[in-house]
């Protein structure tokens, strides 16, 4: 099956979903700055899920220039990252509008968690469809951030209910390691 549906589908679904996240930044009542303060915790949880979901877009974008083909298991797996990914809006605006209290802070690493869970997953699932001694397997190799990631998630939800704004910060350093995009797929000859 040709890779093109795929990637259109996911382009599209990863659009809606940051549009989903805009439009839950409301306007203030007030003419002055001072009616944007309570917006603060509301417009950072914005940018860093913006920014998380235009790494996970990114990402899938280079990885799928070298993916050949895809298969029934890769459409389901794809799916089932677009699925966690479409959480994000609700996590997000959980997380902002509640202040960063521990549970929104634990919910959403844990959706960052199963957003790195399900790529591994949909990794996999490329890798099947076109081997271990694919041109695809030999430019996946280690895959030393995207462990160093799910490990950082995992490590902050139990964080957040012990210091919420340091698991914070430990999603935000993820995603900060993610700004250098991902140079495997790159390096592979098209």
């Amino acid at each position: 099956m040709h890779k093109g549906r795929i990637e259109a589908f996911s382009d599209g679904v990863l659009a809606i979903i940051i549009t989903i996240m805009v439009l839950e930044l409301k306007v203030p009542h007030g003419h002055d700055l001072a009616a944007l303060t309570p917006l603060i915790p509301i417009f950072f949880s914005y940018v860093l899920s913006f920014a998380n979901v235009g790494i996970y877009w990114n990402n899938h974008h280079h990885m799928f220039q070298a993916v050949k083909h895809v298969g029934g298991w890769v459409l389901w797996a794809n799916l089932h990252l677009l699925f966690w990914l479409s959480l994000m809006p609700f996590a997000t605006a959980f997380m902002g509008e509640n202040g960063f209290t521990a549970p929104t802070v634990a919910l959403y690493g844990f959706d960052l968690l199963m957003c790195s869970v399900a790529y591994a997953l949909l990794v996999k699932a490329l890798l099947a469809e076109h081997g271990t001694d694919s041109d695809f397997a030999r430019a996946l190799g280690s895959d030393r951030k995207g462990k160093i990631s799910t490990l950082a998630y995992t490590l902050a939800m139990p964080l957040a209910f012990v210091q919420p704004m340091l698991a914070l910060a430990l999603i935000a350093v993820v995603a900060a390691i993610w700004i250098v995009p991902d140079r495997r797929f790159a390096r592979m000859p098209q």
